[in-house]
């Protein structure tokens, strides 16, 4: 007897069904584009060294480290998604560091350069960045753009709890989070944020509050689950390659979104599950397998065992504290 994944139905609120239905089975790929920006916790402005789990070349391609125009990095994009994956229409996706850390203008310049590569078949902007790095002239430009696009507009929340966010030298509190999805709380634009598990000082029960913080943001139309890697370059691999700590099996971390699944507001769009970095960088976890084969793992388990996106989702639960 045939599953509902046989017939191309998960668990849950999947990006790849969103992108087939909003534009009508047309092959949608995002295009990623290394603007060379850096983050305030780097250059000085709030810090040094950066998140402690970071190394930008560890979720950049080659093909955006070498390019060095924003033309080029598009257009090659492209090329490799139209001849490797049959791709029909792109989101240009500024991803690598903080992609509004730059004065309007310059931002604004940068945009328009990358949307004017291909105009008629590129549909959509994806700009990631961090809750501080927002503010009105920035979301008003952002804006600017939907008229024509959809504006995909992605922070880091990666931890809702500031002990974390202090451990892991991320410059900025949950509070500037909230602030952030307040000043685009009637926005146009589509809000996703990025969350990362397996911190090791956050209890099971602890990440699975990260759930109850997303619902209580009906701005917050997409989400990116992460879970914790280490790897070379970053401060925490350094930290664990001295005194090395746990991390998620394949098994521990699929068994945690088994139960974190069911607690999501049901019409939030989950754009990834987990995250993969370059195998040369990876410290730890190694799963062994390719990305196909741990979503299909994780797909399967979650259907076993009927974890539905939403089947335990509670309206109006307030945030609450580690203590509570």
């Amino acid at each position: 007897m045939g599953t509902l994944l046989d017939i191309g139905q998960k668990p849950y609120n999947h990006y790849g069904a969103y992108l087939r239905a909003k534009y009508k089975g047309k092959r949608v790929f995002k295009i990623i584009v290394d603007g060379q920006f850096t983050c305030p916790n780097r250059d000085g402005s709030k810090g040094y060294g950066g998140c402690t789990y970071c190394n930008v070349d560890s979720f950049t391609p080659d093909s955006a480290r070498k390019l060095p125009t924003i033309r080029e990095q598009v257009e090659e994009g492209i090329q490799r998604a139209v001849n490797g994956y049959g791709a029909e229409k792109f989101i240009i996706y500024f991803q690598p560091n903080t992609n509004t850390y730059a004065p309007v203008h310059y931002l604004k310049a940068m945009y328009d350069e990358a949307l004017s590569v291909a105009p008629e078949n590129v549909v959509g902007l994806s700009v990631g960045t961090r809750p501080d790095c927002i503010d009105f002239e920035k979301v008003a430009l952002l804006e600017s753009y939907t008229d024509r696009y959809d504006v995909d507009l992605e922070m880091g929340m990666e931890s809702i709890y500031d002990e974390t966010l202090n451990r892991i030298n991320r410059g900025c509190t949950h509070q500037e989070l909230e602030t952030a999805l307040e000043l685009v709380k009637r926005s146009p634009l589509d809000i996703c944020v990025h969350t990362i598990f397996g911190f090791p000082w956050e209890s099971r029960e602890m990440m699975l509050r990260y759930a109850d913080e997303i619902n209580r943001f009906p701005q917050i139309k997409f989400v990116k689950l992460h879970h914790l890697h280490i790897v070379e370059g970053s401060i925490m691999g350094v930290h664990y390659k001295r005194e090395p700590f746990h991390v998620f099996s394949l098994e521990e971390y699929t068994d945690f979104l088994c139960e974190f699944i069911p607690l999501l507001r049901p019409d939030v769009v989950v754009q990834r599950l987990f995250g993969l970095a370059d195998q040369e960088l990876l410290i730890a976890p190694n799963w062994g397998k390719g990305k196909s084969a741990i979503q299909t793992y994780i797909d399967k388990e979650l259907e076993r065992r009927a974890a539905y996106q939403g089947s335990n989702y509670e309206p109006n639960i307030p945030f609450r504290s580690a203590g509570e």
